[in-house]
C-alpha cells in the first residue's frame, strides 16, 4: 500500500496531508468548545481525503512520466493552488470575512511569509492554530524541495555553485546522483522532517517553561523554524518570555542563516565547517555591525544625557537591534520587546528601510528563509573585489582555486542576473500596487514584503501599518503572486516556462 501511495502525483500527496493536518485543529476545536470550527475543519478533511482517494482510484496504472521539472510544476501548483482548500475551513470557521481574504491569508501562511490579514483578536485560537500549521508545513516543504527538486536543477541558490546553467541538471558532473525524482523527495523528506520536528518540539518546549502560553509558544516555535513571523498576539513585543525567550528563539534563528547548522549536504564551499562557511560568515558580520551602527548612532546623539540611564538604555536598545536584525535578515520578521526602546531612547528613530534592506538580503541557500540569500551576496562581493583588484592591477592573476573561483566568476555572473531580476520584479509589483491606488510607500513595502517573503514589514517598516483588507481585490491578488514568486524566485520561473515543459 505505501508503493501505490508514493507512486501519486507530488501535489495530490500535498493535498492529502493537508487534509490530514486539519484533523488537528478540528480537534483542538472540540477541546475549547468551539463547535462550530471543529466541524468546519472537521468536514474539510474528509472531503478533502475523499477527493484524494478518488482521483487516485481514478488514475490507478496511468503510467506518468516523471521529472524534476514536473515536481517543479507540482511546486508551483502547491503555492498557488493548495491554498484554496487551505482557506476553505478558515473561511468556513471566521464566517465574517470574503473567501478571498482567507485565500491571501493561506498563501501568505504556507509561503512563509506571515503577512497578517486579520488582527489578532479577530481570529480564535483555533484558527491562529491553523495559520501556525500551514507556515510551518510550509517551511517543511520548502526545506524538503530545496534539497529534492531545487538542487538537482541548480535553482534557489544553488546555481551559484553548480557546474550547469540553472534549471539544468548537473548529474553528468557527479553532484546528483541519477534516481527517481519521487524517491529522491521520499528519500529528503525522512532526512530531514525528523530534525525540522525535533528542533521545533525543542524549542516550544523552552519557550513554553520561560513562560509563554502553551499555544503562543508552539505557534512561535513553527514561525521562527519556519521563518514565517506568524504570531497569535497583535506584536511579538507581547510575549511573556521576553528578552530570555528571545535569546533561545535567536538560537534556532541561526539554522535559517545556512543550512551547514544542520546538514553538509549543501556545497557552498570546498569546506564543510560552520566556521568557514561564507554564508554563515556574512550573516553573523551583518547581525553584528547593523546594530552597532546603530547603538553608535543613537550613543553619540544622547551622549549628553545621564551616564547611568544611558547607560542601560543602551544595553537594552543594543540587544534590540541585534534581535531584530537577526530576525529580518533570517526573512522571519519577529520584533524584539527592545525594539521601541532601540528606536526612541535616543530620540532618533530607526528608519525602516534598514528592515526593508535586511529582508532583501536574505538568509542561507535551501533554508526556509526567502529575500535573495546571503550565498548570492558573498559572490558578488567576491567579484566586486576582484574588479577592483583588476583596476589597479589590470593583469594581474586570481588567487582563488577551484569553487572559489567558479564562485567568483560564473556565481557572480547568475547572482547578478537574479539581483537584476529580482530588481525588476519589484519595480513591476510596485508600480502594480500604486497603480491600485497605494502610495509609493505603501507599494515598495508591499513589493518586497511579498518577493522577499517577510510579511510582518507591512506592519512594521512604514510610519502606518498597512492593512491588508482595506486592498483592492486585485491588489489583493497581485500581493499572492507576490509572494508565491518570491518563495519560488524568479528563476525557478524562468527554467519552468522555457525548459522541459513548454517542450512536452
Amino acid at each position: 500500500m505505501w508503493a501505490r501511495i508514493i507512486r501519486q502525483p507530488l501535489f495530490l500527496l500535498l493535498m492529502g496531508l493537508s487534509a490530514l493536518a486539519m484533523l488537528v485543529p478540528a480537534a483542538h476545536g472540540f477541546v475549547l468548545g468551539r463547535a462550530f470550527e471543529g466541524r468546519a475543519f472537521l468536514y474539510s478533511a474528509l472531503l478533502g481525503v475523499l477527493a484524494v482517494v478518488l482521483v487516485s482510484i481514478a488514475r490507478d496504472g496511468v503510467q506518468r512520466r516523471r521529472g524534476a521539472m514536473g515536481d517543479l510544476l507540482a511546486l508551483f501548483a502547491a503555492m498557488a493552488v493548495l491554498p484554496l482548500f487551505l482557506a476553505l475551513p478558515f473561511y468556513e470557521a471566521l464566517r465574517t470575512t470574503s473567501f478571498l481574504n482567507a485565500y491571501a491569508e493561506m498563501v501568505s501562511s504556507l509561503t512563509t511569509t506571515g503577512a497578517a490579514f486579520f488582527p489578532a483578536d479577530r481570529l480564535s485560537d483555533t484558527l491562529h492554530l491553523w495559520r501556525g500549521m500551514v507556515g510551518w508545513m510550509g517551511g517543511a516543504l520548502i526545506w524538503v524541495a530545496a534539497a529534492a527538486i531545487l538542487a538537482p536543477l541548480n535553482l534557489g541558490g544553488f546555481e551559484v555553485t553548480a557546474s550547469a546553467e540553472p534549471g539544468q541538471s548537473d548529474q553528468l558532473h557527479g553532484r546528483h546522483e541519477r534516481i527517481d525524482p519521487q524517491r529522491r523527495i521520499i528519500r529528503a523528506a525522512k532526512a530531514l522532517l525528523p530534525i525540522y520536528a525535533g528542533l521545533t518540539f525543542a524549542l516550544w518546549l523552552m519557550l513554553m517553561v520561560i513562560g509563554d502560553r502553551p499555544l503562543v509558544s508552539m505557534i512561535h516555535a513553527m514561525s521562527i523554524m519556519a521563518s514565517s513571523g506568524i504570531t497569535p498576539l497583535a506584536s511579538t513585543s507581547e510575549a511573556q518570555s521576553g528578552v530570555p525567550g528571545e535569546a533561545i528563539s535567536a538560537l534556532f534563528m541561526l539554522f535559517a542563516l545556512s543550512r551547514l547548522t544542520f546538514s553538509a549536504d549543501t556545497i557552498t564551499t570546498s569546506r564543510r565547517s560552520l566556521h568557514e562557511d561564507p554564508e554563515f560568515r556574512l550573516g553573523m558580520f551583518i547581525v553584528i555591525a547593523v546594530p552597532l551602527v546603530l547603538f553608535l548612532r543613537h550613543w553619540v546623539a544622547s551622549y549628553s544625557a545621564d551616564e547611568e540611564q544611558s547607560l542601560l538604555l543602551a544595553l537594552r536598545a543594543l540587544w534590540g537591534g541585534v534581535f531584530t536584525t537577526l530576525s529580518f535578515l533570517t526573512t522571519t520578521g519577529f520584533e524584539s520587546v527592545e525594539w521601541e526602546t532601540a528606536r526612541n531612547w535616543s530620540g532618533l528613530p530607526t528608519p525602516g528601510l534598514m528592515l526593508l534592506g535586511l529582508a532583501m538580503m536574505g538568509g542561507g541557500v535551501a533554508t526556509t528563509a526567502g529575500g535573495v540569500k546571503l550565498l548570492r551576496v558573498w559572490a558578488l562581493y567576491l567579484n566586486g573585489l576582484r574588479e577592483m583588484d583588476r583596476l589597479v592591477h589590470p593583469s594581474s592573476v586570481g588567487r582563488a582555486q577551484g569553487m572559489s573561483r567558479r564562485i567568483r566568476r560564473q556565481g557572480a555572473f547568475i547572482a547578478w542576473i537574479f539581483f537584476m531580476m529580482f530588481a525588476l520584479s519589484m519595480a513591476l509589483f510596485t508600480m502594480v500596487f500604486a497603480g491600485f491606488g497605494s502610495d509609493l510607500e505603501t507599494a515598495l513595502t508591499l513589493a518586497i514584503a511579498g518577493l522577499s517573503t517577510t510579511g510582518p514589514l507591512v506592519q512594521i517598516a512604514t510610519d502606518e501599518a498597512v492593512n491588508l483588507v482595506t486592498l483592492a481585490p486585485m491588489a489583493k491578488l497581485a500581493f499572492a503572486a507576490a509572494m508565491v514568486l518570491g518563495r519560488l524566485e524568479m528563476l525557478a520561473f524562468v527554467a519552468l516556462f522555457t525548459g522541459q515543459f513548454l517542450r512536452r
